[in-house]
């Protein structure tokens, strides 16, 4: 997966647009400064630039914005950080904390992506507005891999979808534009739920006055897919049991980094790992199973000690200078990749494997998802309340209930609440609330019809259309399949939860491509929250090579909104692999079960 291979769109341009409007943004303040980062934009700026490239255009020093003031003597200080309320407070403190010592320091206030206006209200009301400069950095799409791209906000699920704050749909949309500037105007659109029908409203409404897109036609993408996180809530509740999924679930990825610590790397120090295509063995068991992972592992360390000892039997000065200068060094990187990779395994099939609290619980997440069983479901979610495990594992399984049932009978669900409040604290009311507006923890609600109007009895009839959905679409699109699923060699997406459940955002993504619009797609789309958008725009022929016009009409681009799991990328990846299509992936974040769930609760601002 190193190289897609000509014709294909290369992210790395991204990444150089990215540090040419980071460079701009550190000289638009000449001369030496100090500078302040939110924390959450650490990782981020590192996938961009480095340190160095900071130091090299004017940063003295460092600090991570927090309360505490900044010791430093530097005159001129730059802040970096995304445009919330939170952090403006903390900036106005900060100055305020400088004014009071009566230090001369010029403040350049740096806004990713984009300036708001309680930004500049905030600064007012703490008198501090005419000491600071406002910049801009439009940070679009990140490239996390050679065919994933992320605007690395996790705060957008909870912001859209539970405020209804539509802030960063700008920054969505211009993503979109950049991208088709950089690569080719995409001619196949497909859409699915209210934000993506927002994001294209507003896109063409751009690319209409800009007088349309101009890309370079030897990078062309044939379809692509906007698809909201709200029509499949089901997949990220799920546990995944990919190699990737599972060290997301087990160690957290962030921003690409993963951070092992001393039970998996055998020392008494924590490593920071950047997991992606570069990785040789990561990129070979990435999308494996987990059980299909260890075989793997164990052949590649024979196959490095095999070639430790190929220079053990070099006799010749000449072979040995060969071996060093083009041998050890990749021996020696996979060995450290084999150590880490060994190690996460073993934590992880420890953890699946011997613990029966896990089995357990992914026994019951599957019979929730085969919509079987449902009071022995419900009675093991209220034996983890009583013993008071992992909240958060709780709360997934709670709102996976909900989903799969169409919401719970009001008995189950007060008693569910009522539980779940006693075992972790009442501070979590306002989290059972945003669940609850989210459509991720409901109650079945009675009406009576008889005092509802014609037009009023036609909407609730929609609406509990789109609530039964579940079923329906699970038994249309064989989402549980009936037969087992190979694990091994896997020829079915639902491999990446065990054979339980296929993603419903990927079977979507199948049955159009496959199907095209048809009747039969028609009647399940229309059963999934939002409108249903497709399209297809003309596209000149003009300046393409010979042969690229084959290209495009199997490049998929996929763009969830909400965020999207390492599950779907892996189970759109085999997908890819048995039709013939390559698929690449934009995302507002990657996220996971355990992210979503921290998300809503009260401080819940998603993974740092």
């Amino acid at each position: 997966m190193a190289s897609l291979g000509e014709g294909f769109p290369d992210f790395n341009e991204l990444k150089v647009l990215a540090k040419d409007e980071l460079i701009r943004t550190l000289e638009s303040m000449p001369g030496s400064k100090d500078l302040v980062i939110e924390p959450k934009l650490m990782k981020i700026l590192d996938r961009i630039a480095g340190a160095q490239l900071l130091r090299n255009h004017g940063a003295s020093k460092i600090f991570k914005l927090e309360l505490a003031p900044i010791r430093a003597e530097c005159e001129q200080r730059m802040y970096l950080c995304r445009p919330t309320a939170e952090n403006m407070k903390q900036i106005a403190g900060q100055i305020l904390s400088d004014k009071q010592s009566d230090k001369k320091i010029s403040y350049c206030v740096v806004l990713i992506p984009k300036k708001m206006h309680i930004c500049e209200l905030i600064m007012e009301q703490e008198g501090v507005y005419g000491d600071v400069i406002f910049e801009e950095l439009k940070l679009g799409l990140i490239p996390l891999d050679t065919d994933i791209v992320s605007l690395e906000l996790p705060e957008f699920f909870k912001s859209f979808y539970l405020h209804g704050d539509q802030s960063w749909i700008g920054a969505i949309v211009n993503s979109l534009i950049n991208l088709q500037v950089l690569f080719c105007k995409i001619p196949n659109i497909y859409g699915q739920g209210r934000c993506a029908k927002m994001v294209l409203e507003m896109t063409k409404t751009i690319e209409n006055l800009q007088g349309g897109v101009l890309g370079t036609p030897d990078h062309q993408i044939g379809h692509l897919f906007l698809i909201d996180r709200e029509i499949d809530l089901v997949t990220p509740l799920c546990t995944q049991t990919t190699y990737e999924g599972l060290v997301d679930e087990t160690f957290g990825i962030n921003c690409g980094y993963c951070e092992f610590g001393p039970e998996v790397t055998g020392t008494d120090k924590s490593v920071k790992l950047l997991l992606n295509c570069e990785d040789e063995v990561f990129d070979e068991i990435r999308n494996r199973h987990i059980t299909n992972v260890f075989t793997f592992l164990k052949s590649k360390a024979q196959s490095v000690q095999t070639g430790y000892s190929k220079g053990k039997n070099i006799t010749q000065i000449g072979q040995m200078k060969d071996f060093v200068q083009n041998e050890l060094k990749d021996l020696k990187q996979q060995f450290k990749s084999l150590t880490i990779h060994i190690g996460a395994c073993e934590k992880i099939l420890n953890q699946t494997t011997t613990e029966p609290d896990f089995r357990d619980h992914l026994q019951t997440e599957h019979a929730i998802v085969e919509g079987s069983g449902y009071r022995d479901n419900f009675n093991f979610i209220e034996e983890k309340l009583d013993r008071q495990t992992s909240a958060t594992k709780t709360l997934r399984l709670m709102c996976l209930l909900s989903l799969a049932s169409n919401g719970l009978p009001s008995k189950d669900f007060k008693t569910l609440q009522s539980h779940f409040l006693q075992s972790y604290g009442y501070e979590h009311l306002l989290t059972l609330s945003n669940l609850k507006r989210c459509g991720l923890f409901t109650e079945q609600q009675g009406t009576d019809v008889t005092k509802l109007s014609m037009s009023d009895v036609q909407k609730l009839a929609d609406k509990a259309l789109k609530k039964t959905a579940f079923r329906a679409i699970c038994k249309k699109w064989n989402l549980v399949p009936k037969d087992s699923v190979q694990l091994q060699n896997p020829n079915d997406m639902s491999y990446v939860f065990s054979g339980a459940y296929t993603p419903l955002s990927c079977k979507l993504i199948e049955q159009t491509l496959m199907k095209g619009p048809s009747n039969t797609l028609e009647e399940v789309v229309k059963l999934l929250p939002g409108e249903n958008i497709s399209f297809t725009r003309s596209m000149s022929a003009k300046g393409q090579r010979s042969g690229s016009a084959k290209i495009p009409n199997k490049v998929v681009l996929v763009y969830f909104l909400g965020g999207c799991t390492f599950s779907e990328i892996a189970a759109l990846r085999l997908l890819g692999a048995m039709k013939g299509y390559k698929f690449l992936f934009a995302t507002t974040s990657i996220m996971n079960g355990t992210s979503l769930m921290e998300s809503m609760t009260d401080n819940g601002k998603g993974r740092a």
